[in-house]
């Protein structure tokens, strides 16, 4: 490949040129290297990147401005403390005039529930940890519902308002159960099961409960702050 440039004036006439001679190899890497390049660039503009299996869809972004009521809302977890409490008493009442009014149908005595303890408090400690956990799944979908954001701590504090309300309870019986001896009054029923069984079976049923609560709380609030985020995709 050759170029020409005005001559200097010099050569004996104006109108004279110079010709540089170019490697006509040049040219055409130069002009391969700038395809390839935009080629690469075409490529890469069109390359996405699949998300991983199971990964689920990205949370909407949230205004700045919103941020500051992210977080623990001690407000939210317990009035959610509260309505659980509350479904707490009323399911419980529910399913002993359930149990009663079956009882009665049946005629189902309480010779026949000594007869069979084992089976007796297997289903009451199941259907009361049950009704328990149905309790704690509303309360803290309340409590979801009325923080907004991060549902899964506000049923974590829902659980831990009760754990900690509980033990302060427990604190207090105790107290005055050293000072008046009040279980010593109460006429337990006669339960033919060993000490080392009712043991056992005490500590069993606590645990299930404790973990089985605070999985409804989180799962509730969760679910209580899904129905913001379905308003915020139908504005959006």
């Amino acid at each position: 490949m050759s170029q020409q440039y005005p001559g200097d004036g010099n050569a004996g006439s104006a109108g004279s040129t110079a010709t540089i001679a170019t490697p006509a190899g040049a040219d055409t890497t130069t002009q391969r290297y700038e395809e390839a390049r935009a080629a690469a660039s075409r490529a890469m503009s069109t390359i996405t990147i699949p998300e991983p299996p199971g990964a689920g869809p990205a949370e909407p972004e949230v205004a700045p401005e919103l941020l500051s009521y992210r977080g623990f809302k001690f407000g939210a977890a317990f009035f959610g403390w509260l309505i659980a409490i509350s479904m707490s008493v009323l399911l419980l009442a529910a399913v002993s005039a359930a149990a009663l009014g079956t009882a009665e149908v049946l005629d189902y005595t309480t010779s026949d529930a000594k007869a069979q303890p084992g089976a007796a408090s297997i289903t009451a400690a199941a259907v009361s940890i049950f009704m328990l956990m149905i309790a704690f799944y509303t309360g803290g979908y309340v409590a979801g519902r009325l923080a907004r954001f991060d549902g899964g701590r506000q049923g974590f504090g829902v659980w831990m308002i009760a754990l900690v309300v509980g033990l302060l309870v427990g604190g207090g019986g105790w107290v005055l159960d050293n000072q008046y001896d009040l279980v010593g009054r109460i006429n337990w029923p006669d339960v033919a099961l060993s000490d080392n069984t009712l043991l056992l079976g005490s500590i069993a049923a606590t645990a299930a409960l404790l973990l089985l609560t605070l999985l409804m709380a989180i799962l509730g609030g969760k679910n209580g702050r899904r129905y913001h985020d379905r308003i915020d995709e139908l504005i959006s």
